[in-house]
């Protein structure tokens, strides 16, 4: 038996009253549909009728809540991974609109394709592929033991599209507001040797204010 599927599931919705870019600071737990979103996630990954056997989440506060079902249905402890955090953003704790309106910001526009506002998308895709390789590899390990097999990890809008991005063998450079990475969303892949491909994104939990993504 060898590693069967690896889920990247973002987070729910986010209390976020100010609105603003909030990336990796503190206090930016789940509101309650947020937790309800997580449950639907979870059932999702559930019904799959896959024994799932790792659990894995960024270290931010929404990634952690997020994970909280999935340690309910399949009783894991989920390990934080630096790796599958929200990117760095100069724009964070402000109002993106407001922020935008401000010509001193806009030298931070001036190469999207890095992106010139925070963490490059190379380096993006770097710790994502890395962190999902070892993933994989120990759950191929452990189901040569005989043991079940699928992972999930917790992550962001940005990292899971990052990953989808590089895995398609599609340019990383794109516009953050055409994402397909809706919140509780489910993108799962498989690897074949050394190479991913992308199986299926489900979008099990419907609404919420999708506000505050990098």
């Amino acid at each position: 038996m060898t590693a069967s599927r690896l889920h990247l599931v973002r987070h729910g919705e986010v209390h976020n009253p100010g609105r603003v870019l909030y990336g990796r600071l503190p206090g930016y737990g789940l509101s309650e549909a947020g937790r309800r979103m997580t449950w639907a996630a979870a059932e999702h990954v559930r019904d799959l009728d896959r024994p799932v056997t790792s659990l894995i989440a960024s270290p931010l506060q929404r990634t952690q809540e997020s994970a909280e079902p999935f340690t309910e249905i399949f009783g894991l402890v989920p390990v934080l991974d630096m790796r599958v955090i929200e990117p760095t953003n100069v724009f964070e704790g402000t109002q993106m609109r407001r922020s935008l309106m401000n010509p001193v910001n806009w030298w931070h526009l001036r190469r999207p394709s890095v992106p010139s506002w925070g963490e490059p998308y190379s380096s993006i895709a770097e710790r994502m592929l890395s962190a999902m390789d070892e993933a994989w590899d120990a759950s191929t390990a452990s189901a040569a033991q005989g043991e079940g097999s699928d992972v999930v990890i917790v992550s962001h809008q940005a990292p899971i599209w990052i990953a989808h991005l590089r895995v398609a063998g599609l340019p990383l450079r794109h516009d953050p507001r055409t994402r397909r990475c809706a919140l509780s969303s489910v993108t799962s892949f498989e690897r074949v040797g050394d190479v991913w491909r992308e199986v299926d994104y489900a979008e099990p939990a419907s609404g919420g204010i999708d506000l505050g993504a990098v």
